[in-house]
Formats: C-alpha cells, structure tokens, sequence
C-alpha cells in the first residue's frame, strides 16, 4: 500500500474546498493513527435528552432557553453545559415530559 502523504492530502482538500481549514492536517493525522472522535459523557447526554423528548434542536434550544447555536455545541462536545443545565438534562433525560412544563414557565 502506497504511503499516505497527508500534507498532501490536506493540501489538495483545501483546494478543492477553496478555503484554508487550519485544522485539517492535524484531524487527518489522528485518523491517520486510528484515533476516532472523543464523545464526552456530557455529550451523550445532551443527544439523549434531545431524543427522548423528541424536539428538534430548534425546538429543544427554545424550551430550555438556550440558543441553538450553543445546544449544537453541546452536542457536538465543543463546549461543556454548565452545571445547572447538566442537572436540568438529567431530568429531562429521565422525565421527557418535564419539557412541556418549560413552556408554561
């Protein structure tokens, strides 16, 4: 198999994207070397909820007054939910129809 050259790679995608993505060399050297994507605990629980109630994210964002651009966020494991919405997430994850008191609130 022929050796994967990933400066090379990286080089031709950002061509092609016509963009600069300075991340990219980095990303495809830890895939290169088997290493996946990290999924926090905080993460999955975040989706869970999400799913449980059935919301889109829109939707979920609105309930729990959040914007949705944080919420993907937090799904995607960019940023960590602060404590309090961590607990909150529990409680939906747990009760999914706690949401619909959120709208009355």
């Amino acid at each position: 198999m022929k050796k994967l050259d990933i400066a090379k790679v990286a080089k031709a995608i950002e061509l092609d994207a016509g963009i600069l993505l300075p991340d990219l060399q980095q990303a495809l050297e830890e895939a290169k070397a088997g290493m996946g994507r990290v999924t926090t605990p905080e993460q999955i629980l975040v989706r869970q909820a999400r799913a449980k109630t059935g919301l889109s994210q829109q939707a979920f964002a609105e309930r729990i007054a959040t914007p949705v651009a944080t919420l993907r966020d937090w799904e995607q494991g960019r940023f960590t939910p602060p404590g309090g919405v961590l607990c909150l997430l529990r409680l939906i994850n747990k009760h999914p129809e706690l949401t619909q008191e959120l709208v009355c609130a």
